[in-house]
């Protein structure tokens, strides 16, 4: 099933984002940048644009994907939409009765164009989707999205990871009357996969210099003492669990923690948002499509080295709640060294970008 099964999706043909040419979902901005005699800078332009009030639409044509992913797309749409209807029509109050999902955008590397498929290699680009609803209360993922989740995990049509995250409109909105650059880039790089009209995203406003140094130095400040804490938990556990499984399985939920802070300290520091997930599979994809260099933390081309990976990732509920859980020193070993290695490109990767923030404070 392709997304125009919703009757939505433009075929306009494929825009490909090119440095020398304005990205498709700011073609509508040719326009705007001629009225405010911009020819310096692109980026200057758009600010403007939108400090004017003129909010550039967002594209609704995945035609750059292939059939397959766009298929895939289509398919994950109808679950959604699916599985809500049917957490809604449970619900005894009005407003959760009437709850409705007004956008399904589907945002990162496969909006943008760059995404990769090589699974055999352990490197695939996740589907990254944002779900808006009416209010916030259906964000709830336990009440209304965990059956969808698993179906589309579980469904043999669609052949990739899929990450899902959902906001009501008030939040999406007020985020980008904040100029919170994840929402800004979402409403700059997105593409409408559905959307139930008369509900618009609010104008992208521009963060001062000032904000946003302050506000991503205050994150990296709580966040990151917290990785080196968790670090060194895991160093006592893992000394302790040389014969005891019980301490083996405390350091694994240990370095989970340590490989969720790091992960939350760089998103918050480089998009001033992190979502409301555990899944270290899910924060590890957000924090490599934003920063290349994150994907040294983890070896993958061996099957060993996936499968460390999955022990670590189920270590949040296993590790704590089964006693089938099981995991080896030298395993806790491999691990550690990655969430060390995290640590530091977390470390080195934040502090860049702190220091080009304050420069721009002194420009």
């Amino acid at each position: 099933m392709h997304l125009d099964h919703y009757g939505l999706i433009g075929r306009s043909g494929s825009q490909r984002l090119r440095p020398d040419r304005l990205p498709a979902n700011f073609r509508d901005d040719r326009q705007c940048l001629a009225e405010v005699g911009c020819t310096a800078s692109l980026q200057s332009g758009l600010a403007q644009c939108r400090v004017a009030g003129k909010n550039p639409a967002m594209r609704s044509d995945p035609d750059h994907l292939p059939d397959r992913q766009r298929s895939e797309l289509g398919r994950i749409v109808e679950v959604l939409h699916a599985e809500f209807a049917e957490a809604t029509a449970r619900a005894t109050s009005a407003w959760r009765k009437n709850g409705k999902i007004y956008k399904v955008i589907l945002f990162g590397s496969y909006a943008r164009d760059d995404w990769v498929d090589e699974p055999e290699n352990g490197y695939q680009s996740d589907f990254d989707l944002l779900v808006v609803v009416s209010h916030r209360d259906l964000t709830d993922i336990e009440h209304y999205w965990y059956v969808a989740e698993d179906k589309i995990l579980r469904d043999a049509s669609i052949g990739r990871p899929v990450n899902i995250i959902v906001h009501s409109l008030d939040e999406v909105n007020q985020s980008l009357g904040r100029g919170e650059y994840f929402w800004v880039d979402i409403a700059r790089d997105g593409i409408l996969l559905y959307e139930l009209p008369g509900h618009a995203l609010a104008t992208p406003m521009p963060l001062t210099a000032v904000d946003a140094f302050e506000m991503a130095g205050s994150y990296f400040a709580d966040w990151f003492p917290s990785v080196d804490r968790a670090i060194a938990t895991v160093v006592d556990q893992i000394a302790k669990g040389k014969d005891d499984l019980g301490w083996r399985k405390d350091a694994a939920f240990s370095l989970h923690q340590a490989t969720e802070r790091a992960y939350i300290c760089f998103l918050l520091v480089r998009t001033l948002y992190f979502p409301r997930s555990h899944n270290v599979k899910f924060l590890r994809s957000l924090a490599e499509d934003n920063e290349p260099r994150l994907i040294d933390a983890w070896p993958r081309d061996a099957r060993t080295d996936r499968r460390r990976f999955e022990l670590l990732k189920r270590a949040y509920v296993e590790a704590r709640y089964s006693s089938a859980y099981a995991i080896d020193i030298e395993d806790l070993e491999a691990i550690l060294a990655s969430v060390r290695r995290l640590r530091d490109i977390v470390d080195e990767v934040s502090r860049e970008h702190l220091a080009v923030l304050r420069s721009r404070t002194e420009a």
